[in-house]
């Protein structure tokens, strides 16, 4: 690659190579390159353009200029190219003569250096240590019961909460907000906005207006439950819910539309949404910007409408929380974050001066995605995010952490640096652009330090190990997932015995990207992968590759102890649990899919509607799952084994 271009993608933080899953140099392609850099902005089109932006870059960074956000540690003093003024978020101000001082409060402040004005961000050195804790991995929209409407609630939620034997937590798949438009996209993980809820997961009944109203209207309200059969159906559910919560709706009494501007913008991206489209890159150009007069001048009923679904979302988190706190549940429910969001949705359309326009995140190829994977999702750029001091990620956080025990971070790396798919490339021919991790980590241990909230990374796949370095020095958790901890000097890769497993983690069996624990040891993802055309070996290789896999995991649970030679499938699995409670791990958790014996993981990456991805339920309801012994079993063990691990701690 021309030494010019790399000088000049290196300046805007893109990878022009990096490591891939076999733990090799992979060369990116030039032309990849090219394209990311035009995704930010940046032109390398030619040689003559290339000459161009490193002059730009060179003035950017000439001396005695701040960037657009300065970050520093708490307790850590940092030299500044001249004298300063710091002024602090509670209204304060401290002169800064040789550089900012080590005793400066956490949080959000602005630094004042000649002509600039920055943002100054004093982030926690690190978290408190979470406590030992068991708990259940849960896809709330697969749980059903005689009180939901075709999909899992946050009633079921509240239920399943008093009937899973007292955890510590509990784990849920993303809440995040849809466009409130049909059809209704299945995938949690690609919401139309992170920082607001989804009103799929709204319990009608358990509503104030449900029982201020009066019995004729309440039955015509319980006559639209639908009844659904088979897959999840999630535009039925939504016209359903819709149109009970419509007939509700004359009960809620006002509603403030200036109490949470943040709130307002969004409820009118819905009411928009709703007139002109799901897609607000195809609005009427007099739509396509938030800031726009016709956009301030739009008014409308529906405005207030989506707001009160989300005030009705707050007070079902908000009980959900307290019926948790009532249990003694030492971390309560766990919240995941979404990699990112629908580039098409109202985040996209709210944040599109801090996104990358037409950049899609995903991930390079690894044993388990050997064609690479595109997720469809925008991308933070990192250079508007220093220019506007973090405040859209700042904002994100805060609201999540409004009603969060703890956050979940979907591809944690993903803070460090984002593979980027260019328009009209293969995932394969994409590249990884860096972030600021002093900043992402940074503003992440601030804002769950001030909601008291423990912070869980999925660091799995092809991981720098700066990545797991940095949740290890800030108390987050890392994940440990059972068929991914092996000893990878060894060119057989034997899984590692209990105890080697890392204190600062939390502890699984699997993931909902993963085959469950009897999918497995059936090789059900080879055959599914298989079927759809997603190996890149042969179905040979990948079933030898499959059975190896196993011999070995039954190998180490018998050097454990935990089963003899010939064990059967549903012995293996409760062995692999009392494997995972024998560990180190702060967190352990169980998935109801892998104690259940489900078969069929919730989503298969790589495939949208070749595979049925998160419409599945499970195949017992709720009450069903109250009564089955292997969920006391199972928690028996962990609940068990974690609190004779943690006495033995204190001892």
């Amino acid at each position: 690659m021309d030494a010019d271009l790399v000088t000049l993608a290196e300046a805007h933080g893109v990878a022009t190579w990096y490591e891939d899953w076999h733990r090799k140099r992979k060369d990116v392609e030039a032309a990849s390159v090219i394209a990311v850099l035009g995704l930010l902005g940046v032109d390398a089109s030619t040689p003559r353009a290339i000459r161009s932006a490193l002059a730009a870059v060179r003035e950017r960074d000439r001396p005695g200029r701040l960037p657009g956000t300065v970050v520093v540690r708490e307790g850590s003093a940092r030299e500044l190219p001249g004298p300063a003024t710091v002024l602090l978020e509670d209204g304060t101000t401290r002169d800064a003569p040789a550089g900012l001082p080590d005793d400066l409060p956490v949080g959000w402040h602005r630094l004042r250096h000649g002509d600039q004005d920055v943002a100054l961000i004093v982030v926690p050195t690190e978290l408190p240590a979470p406590p030992d804790a068991w708990g259940w991995m849960i896809q709330l929209y697969a749980l059903h019961s005689a009180k939901s409407w075709g999909m899992g609630d946050l009633g079921d939620l509240r239920e399943f909460l008093v009937t899973s034997g007292e955890p510590g937590l509990i784990l849920l798949n993303p809440l995040q907000a849809i466009t409130p438009t049909l059809p209704v996209p299945p995938s949690p993980y690609a919401p139309s906005s992170r920082r607001f809820a989804n009103p799929l997961y709204l319990r009608v009944a358990d509503t104030a207006e449900y029982r201020r109203a009066d019995p004729a209207l309440r039955a015509h309200v319980d006559a639209l439950k639908p009844h659904v059969e088979g897959l999840i159906d999630y535009s039925r559910v939504w016209q359903a819910k819709r149109a009970a919560l419509e007939l509700l709706w004359p009960l809620a009494g006002e509603i403030d539309l200036d109490a949470d501007p943040g709130l307002t913008d969004f409820a009118r991206f819905c009411a928009l949404a709703e007139r002109h489209g799901p897609d607000w890159q195809q609005w009427p150009a007099e739509y396509r910007r938030p800031d726009a007069p016709a956009v301030r001048a739009f008014h409308s009923d529906r405005v207030a409408f989506h707001i009160w679904l989300q005030h009705l979302l707050d007070q079902q988190l908000a009980a959900a929380n307290e019926t948790a706190r009532q249990h003694g549940m030492p971390v309560g429910i766990v919240h995941d974050l979404p990699v990112s969001a629908d580039p098409h949705g109202a985040d996209g359309w709210l944040l599109q001066d801090v996104l990358a326009a037409g950049a899609r995140a995903g991930a390079p190829p690894d044993a388990f995605n050997q064609l690479g994977q595109d997720w469809g999702s925008a991308v933070w750029r990192p250079d508007q995010l220093i220019e506007t001091g973090y405040a859209a990620y700042r904002d994100m956080l805060q609201r999540i952490f409004r009603y969060a025990g703890g956050l979940r971070v979907d591809h944690v790396a993903g803070l460090w640096r984002m593979w980027w798919v260019p328009p009209g490339m293969a995932a394969s021919e994409g590249t990884y652009v860096h972030y600021d991790p002093e900043a992402m980590l940074g503003i992440l241990a601030l804002e769950a330090s001030r909601a008291g909230a423990v912070v869980i990374g999925e660091d799995l796949g092809t991981v720098l190990p700066e990545v797991t370095e940095g949740l290890e020095r800030t108390n987050m958790l890392s994940s440990a997932v059972l068929y991914f901890v092996k000893d990878y000097d060894d060119p057989e890769r034997p899984y590692l015995p209990a105890a080697e497993y890392p204190r600062n983690a939390l502890a699984t069996v699997s993931t909902h990207d993963l085959p469950t624990a009897a999918g497995f040891l059936a090789a059900e993802q080879v055959k599914v992968r298989a079927k759809l055309g997603q190996l890149a070996g042969t179905e040979e290789d990948e079933h030898r590759t499959a059975a190896r896999d196993r011999a070995q995991l039954e190998e180490m649970l018998q050097a454990e102890g935990l089963i003899e030679d010939g064990a059967s499938d549903d012995e293996i699995v409760l062995a692999m649990h009392e494997f995972l409670a024998r560990t180190p791990c702060r967190f352990v958790t169980a998935s109801l899919y892998d104690v259940l014996g489900e078969i069929d993981q919730p989503n298969l990456p790589g495939t949208v509607d070749e595979y049925p991805n998160w419409r599945m339920p499970l195949r017992l309801s709720l009450e069903q799952i109250a009564e089955d012994p292997r969920i006391h079993r199972v928690a028996a063990i962990l609940a068990g084994r974690r609190a004779d691990a943690t006495e033995g701690r204190d001892r």
